[in-house]
């Protein structure tokens, strides 16, 4: 149960009852919000409008954006909440793909079937460059991209899935890693899916511990300049 709070409040969604929102939930705790969870696929309503929120972050899930689940459309259908209301919206994996389908996009695996888990590369785009600095390498779990939305502006971008980081409007973002990600949710998902660790692309368990100390500096240094631009600290909605 969510405890009343005077701290302006954030929207978890996430998509299984074990889901957390990690890093960026404890960094955005660190700047003074308070993270209210929701997860659509046990049942829980999404608000119908974000008037008592400071912004909307969509976590990623195993299912896709593609799935007839009654849920994923509903889901999907909701994002027009934060668009319309002008609301800090933050996708990250499916909720990035899930935005780029409310938008008129595209959801699918490369041409390969080739399915990023592990640390790839990403390289900015000048508009990303302009906007931050970006880590080289970034912690991915997924074997689905997206294509980016007509009016939406490319912030980075990857070998195998050229699209990773795209930002729409005045403040919606999404990307296709997970900078959230703990030591702790590695290995839990690590072993709980161990399965995914034999797709062609992916890393196996003892390579992505090894490359976790080179950098998931980087990569943190990152979400913690991105939260400030996207959303700041929450004495700014006070």
């Amino acid at each position: 149960m969510n405890k009343p709070t005077s701290k302006p409040k954030i929207l978890a969604v996430m998509h299984q009852e074990g889901s957390s929102p990690g890093r960026v939930g404890m960094m955005l705790e660190d700047m003074g919000y308070h993270i209210v969870g929701c997860r659509p696929p046990l049942g829980e309503e999404l608000p119908e409008t974000l008037e008592d929120y400071a912004g909307a972050i969509v976590f990623g899930g195993p299912m896709s954006a593609n799935d007839p689940d009654e849920f994923v459309k509903r889901e999907i259908d909701w994002m027009e909440v934060p668009l319309k209301e002008n609301k800090p919206f933050f996708g990250i994996c499916l909720g990035a793909q899930m935005l780029s389908k409310h938008l008129g996009g595209e959801v699918m695996p490369n041409k390969t079937q080739f399915a990023e888990i592990g640390y790839y590369p990403i390289r900015a785009t000048n508009e990303g460059q302009a906007m931050m600095d970006w880590p080289d390498h970034v912690y991915q779990w997924h074997r689905e991209g997206f294509t980016v939305p007509q009016d939406a502006t490319l912030l980075a971008t990857g070998d195998e899935y050229p699209n990773q980081a795209y930002k729409y409007g005045e403040n919606a973002y999404g990307v296709q890693f997970h900078s959230e990600v703990t030591t702790w949710m590695m290995n839990r998902w690590t072993i709980k899916a161990a399965e995914r660790l034999v797709l062609h692309g992916a890393q196996d368990r003892a390579t992505q511990f090894e490359e976790r100390p080179k950098h998931d500096p980087a990569v943190r240094q990152w979400l913690a300049k991105f939260l400030d631009k996207w959303v700041g600290r929450a004495d700014k909605h006070a």
